[in-house]
């Protein structure tokens, strides 16, 4: 079987993931050894996280991690695990069309098979119109058909958090439903309404678009089985997981500070000979 062959299958695969009727649920890496890490465990697909790979690599999220430093992580990551990686873009590190297509045909040359792309412009912080952001949706589409993958593409819209244009909750839900469908239309995969929380409009939101929906776990959203239950297809935690790495970090760090917290250190269930062996799979 051929690489592309592979990665046809690994993309193919990953669809599947959001269709199966069980939730898939993506605790958001920034390395290869998280990847890897997640494999080992069972998980059957890989997602990363903008604001994890570059606060890990000391930038600000927001695409100021250089695309090809970007590419050089996710090129480690595809090589290091079997299972479907996505990678989360942003959106699309491009300031033209045909700089955005040649970017996708760059990730999926570096094995992704699935992208989150949001409609917040990165110059401005403004909401992308509709209009513009399908535009982008159909050319992501275009480049990976020309590349023969069924790229699949998780559109995130930013309306909760940038789309002050909205004045009221109610506005912000019925853009976030005219943004779904469009999106759909357009050739979305799957749609992503970061920091959306009430049950009900997950519900409604679900029933409206039939389509697969991600939701990010942040505080106040419903817990992970009645989300199951509602019919989300899809469930990621952003840099939540790097959150709880620094935190314990900083916790033992602070510790050692009064000569104390050795004990964390040397009963340690996670050994040399653990990281070795997983790293060792391949």
């Amino acid at each position: 079987m051929t690489n592309k062959d592979t990665q046809i299958e690994k993309a193919e695969q990953f669809r599947r993931l959001h269709h199966n009727g069980k939730m898939l649920l993506l605790p958001n890496i920034w390395d290869a050894l998280g990847a890897i890490l997640l494999e080992s465990l069972g998980y059957p697909a890989i997602a990363t996280a903008s604001a994890a790979i570059a606060w890990a690599n000391g930038y600000n999220d927001g695409e100021n991690i250089p695309f090809d430093d970007l590419l050089d992580i996710l090129k480690k990551i595809t090589y290091r695990v079997n299972i479907p990686v996505s990678a989360d873009i942003e959106s699309g590190y491009a300031d033209n069309d045909i700089q955005l297509q040649e970017n996708i045909k760059r990730l999926i040359e570096a094995g992704i098979v699935g992208i989150n792309v949001e409609d917040t412009n990165k110059k401005n912080k403004a909401i992308n119109t509709i209009e513009v952001q399908c535009n982008k949706i159909r050319l992501i589409k275009k480049a990976a058909n020309e590349m023969d993958i069924p790229l699949f593409i998780n559109a995130r819209t930013d309306v909760f958090l940038h789309g002050d244009q909205f004045s009221t909750p109610g506005s912000q839900f019925e853009e976030i439903i005219k943004r779904g469908l469009a999106y759909k239309e357009a050739g979305a995969d799957c749609f992503f309404p970061i920091a959306l929380k009430q049950k009900e409009d997950i519900e409604q939101l679900i029933a409206l678009l039939k389509m697969p929906i991600n939701i990010l776990t942040i505080p106040g959203v419903p817990n992970l089985k009645i989300l199951n239950n509602a019919g989300i297809a899809r469930v990621s935690l952003g840099p939540s997981f790097l959150k709880i790495a620094i935190n314990a970090m900083k916790n033992i760090a602070v510790q050692l500070q009064d000569y104390d917290g050795l004990s964390a250190i040397t009963e340690n269930e996670i050994t040399s000979d653990y990281l070795k062996e997983l790293i060792n799979k391949k």
